[in-house]
């Protein structure tokens, strides 16, 4: 049975507590399976890809990763109790997913504080960033300061705490790319990493406080993330200065 699509349903995209579904397979790729619908994030943007399991109703693969091949969310396995020549699922056979939540919701707390780091420090200092990384509860993000210290970093800290205790709802829209780049500063990172050939772009919003462009996964509230502490930070040039954080319960 051959079915070939260049297009996934991107499920986590408009349901980020999306934890299970059912999806085809529609080609192998890679030595990695292609659905026709995916809640697995595939990592980008400093988020580490999801990770979990999918099922036939008799065999369970661990999805050990996912990434994207030629534009495609690719799932990569590995078998769990089958005998090592297991074949994959067939093309065309029905699947269903199973997200390691606890996993993916550190990681949505994560990459809302990163988005709250990232609007208090361009409201209030009008620094963009110019790199970011993270994992679950911890993070680093990169900004355009000349010079950092004790005292700026406390005041940055308690900004971001502020924010999450006012309760602010997380949104998310997606948007044809001419009406999203009308929006003034959606893209906060020094270079603008959208490729050209991006129809469509996904714009996460924090009430209030920050909007921008942005293809991760979000909690709804920033009451969500817990408290936030900047653990470590350092200079990485002239201009540049890296801000470590941690996420509590």
């Amino acid at each position: 049975m051959e079915i070939r699509t260049n297009m996934t349903n991107l499920l986590y995209q408009t349901d980020a507590y999306l934890k299970e579904f059912s999806a085809r397979v529609v080609e192998h790729l890679d030595g990695g399976l292609v659905l026709d619908q995916t809640a697995f994030y595939p990592g980008g943007g400093g988020q580490p890809a999801d990770r979990g399991t999918l099922s036939d109703g008799g065999q369970t693969w661990q999805v050990t990763r996912v990434k994207r091949v030629q534009g495609r969310p690719v799932h990569f396995l590995d078998d769990l109790g089958a005998p090592r020549e297991a074949p994959l699922p067939a093309v065309g056979a029905l699947v269903t997913g199973h997200l390691d939540w606890e996993h993916r919701y550190q990681l949505m707390r994560t990459h809302t504080a990163m988005h709250i780091l990232c609007g208090v420090i361009w409201r209030d200092y009008g620094a963009s960033v110019t790199g970011g990384n993270m994992e679950p509860l911890k993070g680093r993000m990169d900004f355009e300061f000349e010079t950092m210290q004790a005292d700026l970093v406390g005041a940055i800290e308690e900004a971001v705490n502020r924010e999450v205790v006012a309760a602010r709802d997380v949104s998310v829209e997606i948007l044809p790319r001419a009406e999203a780049f009308q929006i003034p500063d959606l893209i906060r990172t020094k270079i603008n990493l959208l490729p050209d050939g991006i129809e469509e772009v996904r714009i996460v919003e924090i009430e209030g406080l920050d909007l921008q462009a942005d293809g991760g996964t979000h909690v709804a509230n920033t009451r969500e993330v817990g408290p936030m502490r900047i653990v470590d930070y350092k200079s990485k040039g002239k201009i540049n200065k890296r801000i470590y954080v941690e996420i509590g319960d």
